[in-house]
């Protein structure tokens, strides 16, 4: 990410931000409701066109990846998908416009936990069952770049332990993991780096631990870094 700018109109949704995300980590995506993060997302994935700056993945824009798939995977609306579909066909119909066969499918419905439900029309899913389809779906391509946003959002708790867990294993495969959300209790339990965002603009890119030894916690670190850029009451 290099000088991002996304405007609507006069809305300045990102403005100038750049960051790095690395491979081997989680690194957690922080600021509150309206900062920029989804934003900045679909600029990367190549839904919205930057204004001006560059977010490119690997080195390049998303839409000059020739299988998409197979580098970077992303969920960030559990609920775009087709709800007469089942989620074995939901998958299958990503895969085949990437090369992908039916085997992989098979494989990613049970690392996610819906091997058993594969045939029942995603529709009827609970919200924590789409997040699995979603997380499914951008596992198909087994990419190296895996960007999530908010997928703890209404989760029982069962359900964000399992997303935390996953989180984790995925970066000790050694894939880039960018994780957003306006929750700083999971991005502390989460995240070992750390990029907070407010207002569109960068506020800190840093190691998790080197900004809690500093601050003793997560928290602290955001009252004190965004003191006067954002409300904090929105992060709650």
């Amino acid at each position: 990410m290099r000088e991002l700018t996304k405007k609507y109109g006069g809305t300045r949704a990102v403005d100038r931000l750049t960051f790095t995300v690395e491979p081997g980590h989680v690194t957690g995506f922080l600021g509150p409701n309206g900062a920029g993060k989804s934003t900045t997302m679909r600029v990367l994935l190549g839904l919205d066109a930057p204004t001006s700056g560059e977010a490119l993945v690997n080195g390049r824009r998303y839409t000059s990846l020739r299988r998409p798939l197979h580098e970077v995977g992303a969920l960030l609306d559990a609920n775009a998908l087709h709800p007469g579909r089942s989620a074995y066909n939901h998958l299958l119909g990503l895969a085949l416009t990437n090369g992908i066969g039916p085997t992989r499918v098979a494989e990613v419905l049970e690392r996610v936990g819906l091997a058993g439900v594969a045939r029942k029309k995603a529709g009827g899913f609970s919200l924590g069952m789409k997040q699995r389809l979603g997380i499914a779906a951008a596992l198909l391509g087994d990419p190296g770049v895996l960007m999530f946003d908010e997928p703890v959002n209404g989760l029982d708790p069962d359900g964000v332990r399992w997303i935390r867990d996953l989180m984790r294993s995925l970066a000790a495969e050694g894939r880039t993991v960018l994780l957003s959300s306006h929750l700083m209790s999971e991005m502390a339990l989460t995240a070992d780096r750390i990029v907070i965002v407010g207002r569109g603009r960068l506020i800190v890119e840093s190691a998790m631990k080197d900004l809690t030894d500093a601050y003793d916690s997560l928290e602290s670190a955001y009252l004190a870094l965004t003191a006067g850029s954002v409300e904090y009451g929105a992060t709650r």
